[in-house]
């Protein structure tokens, strides 16, 4: 179960209890959680397309975050604002732009990650479990004998979905972060920052999922705690809403 959306009952809870009930309950809580009939990602495409067509600016670089936390890239942002100049109108086009140039800065699209991350390989696209990510993700198996190591890197946005590590005895999973900046959340529980250094242990059995801050690229190698029957059950996406309410720099101070 997703986090319940907050946000109008922070900023507007005083002012108008109404219209922020209606906001997080209504429109956050059912209309955008409906992933049966379009999902997250799509929801913020045709958020982003009609503040757009209304010069919604402020508004416009909110869903422009969101839409970044749901998997939508900094060219789909640019095609969407050039698509739709032609027909809302040029001028709209030349605002727009420098808020996706905000919410996005400078990374570059498909790119394999910053030099220097770590002393780690990045190693290749992670297609594999693409399924279970919203974004970009890089995996480098670091050592297959012995305990399983892989170097797990996460482009800006990027993190899995939730998930559980079961085990009928022993298992879990260990993270080492070692570069960049990060998020680790368990069922039930406040988001952590994660930073270089810090060491994430994870029991069979607990529900969680990790992965980048909104502006960062992040990585860490993820350890295989030996266990028996050891598997990973897959759950639903982290809620969009709230992981861009986790805000930038995975919670750096």
């Amino acid at each position: 179960m997703a986090e319940k959306q907050t946000a109008g009952r922070d900023l507007l809870g005083d002012l108008a209890p109404k219209f922020a009930q209606l906001n997080d309950d209504v429109l956050f809580g059912e209309v955008w959680s409906r992933e049966e009939q379009l999902s997250p990602r799509d929801r913020s495409m045709i958020t982003i397309a009609a503040l757009f067509s209304a010069g919604l600016y402020p508004q416009l670089k909110s869903h422009l975050s969101i839409g970044r936390a749901h998997g939508i890239t900094r060219q789909e942002a640019v095609e969407i604002v050039t698509q739709l100049a032609f027909y809302c109108g040029w001028p709209k086009a030349w605002s727009a732009f420098p808020l996706i140039r905000e919410v996005y800065g400078d990374e570059a699209d498909g790119a394999a990650g910053p030099a220097g991350l770590s002393a780690f390989p990045i190693g290749e696209k992670n297609d594999g479990f693409a399924q279970y990510f919203i974004g970009q993700s890089y995996l480098a198996p670091l050592s297959t004998d012995q305990v399983p190591v892989f170097n797990v890197t996460f482009e800006p946005g990027c993190r899995n979905n939730w998930h559980i590590h079961h085990a009928s005895a022993g298992g879990g999973q260990m993270l080492l972060c070692v570069g960049g900046l990060g998020w680790y959340q368990e069922w039930g529980r406040e988001a952590r920052a994660l930073r270089p250094g810090d060491v994430v242990n994870i029991p069979a059995g607990v529900k969680h999922w990790h992965g980048a801050a909104a502006d960062s690229w992040f990585q860490h190698l993820a350890v295989e705690v030996p266990g028996e029957g050891g598997r990973t059950e897959w759950c639903e996406p982290v809620d969009g809403a709230q992981y861009g309410a986790l805000g930038a720099g995975g919670g750096a101070r």
